[in-house]
């Protein structure tokens, strides 16, 4: 068991990792919050990039019907998508979202 030693030091003298519950205001975002994924429609090229580099396949689009299917419940918000948007038609924001009650899906027409 001495090869813990230096693992117990370590966490005995850093600070958390986590947030401590319950916050200051809960709606108030700490630095680095990862929010809603919104989509600029005049932006779009229906290029796909978004839809390939996303881990939890949350989005689909149909270049053919020219739609982009978003299913929030599916994202765990890490903002690949974003990343890999060349044309910048991904945004996330930095607000506080309250959570849903129910499954549903965002359906973004693009006009072109």
């Amino acid at each position: 068991m001495p090869w813990m030693f230096p693992t117990i030091w370590k966490n005995l003298f850093s600070r958390p990792v986590t947030r401590r519950y319950p916050f200051k205001d809960i709606r108030e975002p700490f630095p680095g919050y990862r929010g809603k994924i919104y989509f600029d429609t005049n932006k779009c090229d229906l290029c796909g990039d978004c839809a390939r580099v996303c881990p939890a396949e949350a989005i689909e689009v149909d270049s053919e019907n020219k739609q982009i299917k978003y299913y929030p419940f599916r994202c765990i918000y890490c903002g690949t998508c974003v990343e890999t948007c060349l044309q910048g038609a991904i945004t996330q924001d930095e607000h506080y979202s309250p959570p849903n009650t129910e499954k549903i899906e965002e359906l973004y027409k693009i006009e072109a």
